[in-house]
């Protein structure tokens, strides 16, 4: 049955293997084996789900195109609406392991195709295989590595599994019930994290199934690299994008690639599943840095190093802020009420009678008033009383999620039309970073809800009345 063993599958050029074992997930966290009783574990980053808001029954006016009063707002930015449960959360940090559970790879078989399941009943042997044709088969082994752990993410519920993700709509909704059909794989992607400094993690497509294997079928596109191995990518597959400059005051969006079974990074292919790769990046690496942005078709997440989120804003800094807004007592220019930005505490129920309401395409700020509709511009339009630029008329929400910040500065800005708010540079750059959305598309979003955004800046500088005394 084996016609060919090639010990230099494991060379440089094909990227180690994990699995994870059946171990739980790292959510619940684990002292790594040189932690002592009390300490931190060792942390290699962070995982941040873009756009964790789920729809509740009810929806903002500009959500249901009504303008007949205010509604309950759904968006709960920085966690799940049903609340943040086992594997199932908004955020993932991926601790040092008690103990290592990688593989890498081994050995390379040819083998006729009617024996590749007989090849891997054994659940002990990891491996990766090929279908070439329906008569020929290319299996890669995996042995136990002890320098590296993995992590994998996939919408499988099933053990292997450490971080479920499932499938986020425009505007931030969740697909649920049995009639929604998500795109992103039961197996997504894998993160193999080094055991020893300067820890670094590399991701890859695809993660092991209950039985140990990786599976690329006949229709999936793979192919023999120029040194003898094989490599793939999965059906939507694996879409990675490096900030420039880092995540930090100075970030630029980067390229968006598409990461290979092996870790080798590729130009995008023409539409999400074309069965044609892309051009091979050989300048790039899979090495996640601050800020990169992982795309599974579906869902983002964004990657944060331990170094990155000491420069993020906490979220004692974020209350401290609203209680700053709060404390400079803005008015409704028109209704002369006293504003105030309600604390994250009491959840995402109906706006109270001091919720800030904003103007997107001119950002005066006010309070809810029923009146200014222009229904001939559409059900959404309102005038604003001030400067008389019609638009959409929402209300303004701080964003809680401190990882989706660049820098800790004040909440000056909005992003549009959804009236999540944040200071001027997260703003500015989410606004410029395009989300992967469908097959080839691609539209900046809000990070806190996932709302696509308008207008041609896609946020606004707010503007605040101070009290007239």
């Amino acid at each position: 049955m084996v016609l060919e063993g090639n010990p230099e599958v494991g060379s440089p050029r094909t990227s180690d293997l994990q699995h994870p074992e059946n171990q739980g997930s790292c959510i619940l966290s684990s002292p790594g084996e040189d932690a002592q009783p009390g300490e931190e574990p060792i942390k290699y980053g962070e995982l941040i789900v873009l756009g964790c808001c789920e729809e509740g029954g009810e929806e903002t006016e500009a959500q249901r195109g009504e303008v007949t009063g205010p509604r309950a707002h759904s968006c709960y930015n920085g966690c799940l609406a049903s609340g943040d449960k086992g594997r199932r959360r908004s955020r993932l940090a991926l601790n040092r392991r008690p103990h290592a559970n990688g593989v890498k790879p081994d050995v390379m078989h040819h083998i006729s195709t009617p024996l590749v399941s007989k090849a891997l009943s054994n659940r002990g042997q990891h491996s990766i295989s090929y279908t070439l044709s329906r008569s020929h088969s290319v299996i890669v082994e995996y042995t136990h590595d002890s320098d590296t752990d993995m992590f994998q993410i996939g919408r499988s519920t099933e053990n292997m599994i450490d971080f479920v993700v499932t499938d986020t709509s425009p505007g931030g909704g969740a697909a649920e019930g049995p009639s929604a059909q998500s795109t992103i794989s039961r197996y997504a992607c894998r993160i193999l994290c080094d055991r020893r400094p300067p820890y670094t993690a590399r991701i890859y497509a695809a993660g092991f199934d209950a039985s140990s294997n990786i599976f690329l079928g006949e229709r999936a596109a793979k192919w023999r690299t120029p040194d003898g191995l094989m490599d793939g990518l999965t059906t939507n597959g694996v879409l990675v994008m490096h900030p420039a400059g880092g995540f930090s005051e100075d970030s630029a969006p980067g390229v968006w690639r598409e990461i290979s079974v092996c870790g080798n990074v590729y130009t995008l292919r023409d539409s999400r599943s074309a069965q044609q790769r892309g051009k091979l990046v050989e300048n790039e690496s899979n090495v996640l840095q601050d800020g990169s942005l992982i795309d599974l078709c579906g869902a983002t997440l964004l990657w944060r190093t331990p170094a990155g989120l000491l420069r993020a804003p906490t979220l004692k800094q974020l209350e401290a802020q609203r209680q700053e807004a709060n404390a400079a007592r803005p008015q409704c220019p028109v209704g002369l009420s006293t504003l105030a930005f309600p604390s994250p505490a009491r959840g995402r129920t109906a706006p109270d009678k001091q919720q800030p309401w904003v103007y997107v395409r001119c950002g005066h700020v006010h309070g809810y008033h029923g009146w200014g509709c222009r229904r001939e511009r559409g059900p959404q339009e309102r005038e604003c009383p001030l400067c008389r630029l019609v638009g959409p008329y929402v209300p303004l929400w701080l964003g809680q999620e401190a990882g989706l910040c660049l820098d800790p500065g004040p909440p000056s800005h909005a992003f549009a039309p959804c009236g999540h708010v944040c200071s001027e540079k997260t703003a500015r750059y989410w606004a410029q970073t395009p989300l992967p959305h469908g097959t080839h598309a691609f539209h900046a979003a809000c990070p806190f809800c996932g709302a696509w955004l308008t207008g041609e800046h896609g946020c606004v500088r707010l503007i605040f009345q101070g009290p007239l005394d």
